[in-house]
């Protein structure tokens, strides 16, 4: 992925703070260690940044590459 992206959040997750709707900038991998149904990426949100579940993003008129990362997690996860 290539940084930094905005992003939708997709769907609500109890480990994020974010709503449905709402857009965000990502700006890196997150230091949160992920697991097989994981991955988190760092955003800014409301002044400040944090870690959030990338299956909670939909890219925003992103590169192909970037698009392409974040389908094959979505994927992943749904197998």
């Amino acid at each position: 992925m290539n940084f930094p992206f905005d992003a939708q959040c997709i769907n609500e997750q109890d480990e994020s703070p974010l709503k449905e709707g709402e857009t965000v900038t990502v700006v890196g991998m997150s230091s949160t260690e992920a697991t097989l149904s994981q991955q988190f990426v760092t955003v800014e949100w409301m002044n400040r940044e944090l870690g959030v579940p990338l299956r909670q993003l939909e890219p925003i008129g992103v590169d192909d590459d970037t698009k392409q990362a974040v389908e094959d997690w979505h994927y992943w996860l749904k197998r």
